[in-house]
């Protein structure tokens, strides 16, 4: 990787555009944002992303070529294949593991970078990838353009020699899925990673890594791609003052072509998850905030598998069922948050066939009962006696999932609805009879037939005029 230091003259010309504060619409009326938590933060994150719920991480690069991580042993964070560079070089957790891997599998003189040369992504066809994502029912979609590694998805100026287009597949992996995917009526973001591990200006000179390399990057990513999300990693070694996010965020909200319709994330500084930003983002730790009772926007991230990265030591137990996903979206959604699922393709730019039968049994499942998920919020006047019920809400109109089919009948700690109050399965015609007891509602499911089940998994039942 060459040094950046170069690159000072022109980042000098580029920070006049961070400099003038522009306007952003919010609500109808202009508002200016100022470089300010208090004005950063009170910018409502899109309406398009709480009616969202359901999208794609994806997380692919060099590290999808030793596609290797523990998977025993050690902690859920030291079983990310993406951090194979950091694991086999430096001490901490899975570090013996991944040495004796590497040395076994490459021995000794095969360096990080020397991945590159296999990670040729022939297979990758983004038109097949944005059609997988659209048959599972997602609306959104989240690209790793750099991961920690600092090697980049597009053809990154301030990263000569270590992006995609440089070096390895010569493509601009990160253009090519984000036409396909917006064809498909989909929405596209970019994961965006503040630190890199081992560039040297980073591990010299903070400041000026920032101010030569950082912001001109993820601004440049911003220009080419005018993405509908920006979402921040690596931003825990340092406040935001350091990386002067606040600057970003309010070129971002002002001036950017994206300024009215892009939603951030909350990761820009030691100390300000759940706190400062856009929506909340957890990560393999959803029960956080649903505990908490968060009206703030919120998503949770995790994998099909434990890593987030394609790890070729995970086996058919590690990766999460169907039926699993289907409830853990539904639960999410009821709690008022999203579910980025993130896939890991392969170094030669394939989806795992196994990663693509859930998302295909996941949109096997939304075909039917995406009106009870796109569009919704959580609901909550619902009483805690509901089991393995869950409830959201579309104006008037009240859902209430199952998960799993709740037998001859269903009963509901909610209050008494109006008596004309009308339930329906979804998927099936037909209105349910139902009766308010002893506090609960009580909706007669017997007249369902094993055979008239609409879907798998979860169900549906419509509750309208009922409050």
């Amino acid at each position: 990787m060459r040094s950046d230091k170069f690159l000072v003259c022109g980042f000098l010309i580029l920070t006049a555009a961070f400099a003038g504060l522009g306007v952003s619409k919010a609500g109808g009326q202009t508002v200016r944002y100022s470089p300010e938590w208090d004005s950063l933060d009170a910018r409502p994150t899109p309406a398009w992303f709480g009616d969202a719920k359901f999208g794609i991480f994806i997380h692919w690069g060099v590290y999808s070529v030793p596609a290797w991580a523990p998977i025993e042993g050690v902690g859920v964070y030291a079983r990310y294949s993406e951090w194979y560079w950091r694991r086999w070089r430096e001490k901490g957790e899975g570090h013996d593991q991944f040495v004796a891997f590497h040395t076994k599998a490459y021995g000794d003189k095969v360096h990080y970078q020397d991945f590159v040369k296999d990670f040729t992504c022939e297979m990758y066809e983004p038109d097949y990838w944005a059609e997988v994502f659209e048959r599972a029912g997602a609306k959104y979609v989240v690209l790793t353009s750099k991961h920690h590694d600092g090697f980049c998805l597009w053809p990154s100026g301030q990263s000569w020699n270590w992006n995609s287009v440089d070096v390895g597949p010569h493509r601009d992996l990160a253009g090519e899925l984000t036409e396909a995917v917006r064809k498909r009526g989909l929405r596209m973001g970019f994961y965006y990673s503040l630190y890199e591990w081992y560039h040297p200006l980073y591990r010299s000179d903070v400041p000026a890594y920032v101010d030569t390399h950082m912001l001109p990057q993820v601004k440049d990513l911003v220009m080419r791609y005018k993405p509908d999300i920006v979402w921040s990693d690596g931003e825990w070694d340092h406040p935001d003052e350091v990386w002067k996010s606040r600057e970003f965020l309010a070129w971002l909200y002002n001036e950017s072509p994206v300024k009215d319709t892009v939603a951030v994330n909350d990761r820009w500084g030691k100390g300000t998850r759940s706190k400062h930003g856009g929506y909340y983002t957890t990560e393999y730790s959803q029960e956080k905030l649903a505990e908490e009772g968060t009206d703030h926007p919120w998503e949770e991230c995790r994998g099909i598998g434990h890593s987030f990265g394609y790890n070729r030591n995970e086996r058919l137990g590690h990766y999460t069922s169907a039926e699993k996903l289907v409830h853990m979206l539904v639960d999410l959604v009821s709690k008022g948050g999203n579910l980025l699922l993130d896939i890991g393709p392969t170094a030669d730019g394939r989806i795992p066939v196994i990663m693509e039968q859930r998302l295909t049994e996941m949109g096997d499942w939304l075909k039917v009962n995406g009106e009870a998920i796109y569009g919704t919020r959580k609901w909550d006047r619902a009483g805690k006696d509901n089991g393995a019920l869950r409830f959201t809400q579309k104006g008037n109109t009240i859902y209430a999932v199952s998960l799993g089919w709740p037998g001859d009948e269903m009963k509901l700690d909610v209050p008494k609805p109006a008596a004309g109050a009308q339930v329906v399965l979804v998927g099936r015609d037909g209105k349910l009879p139902w009766t308010y007891k002893q506090g609960r509602m009580c909706v007669d499911t017997s007249g369902v037939k094993i055979n008239e089940l609409p879907c798998r998994h979860a169900y549906a039942f419509r509750i309208s005029g009922a409050y």
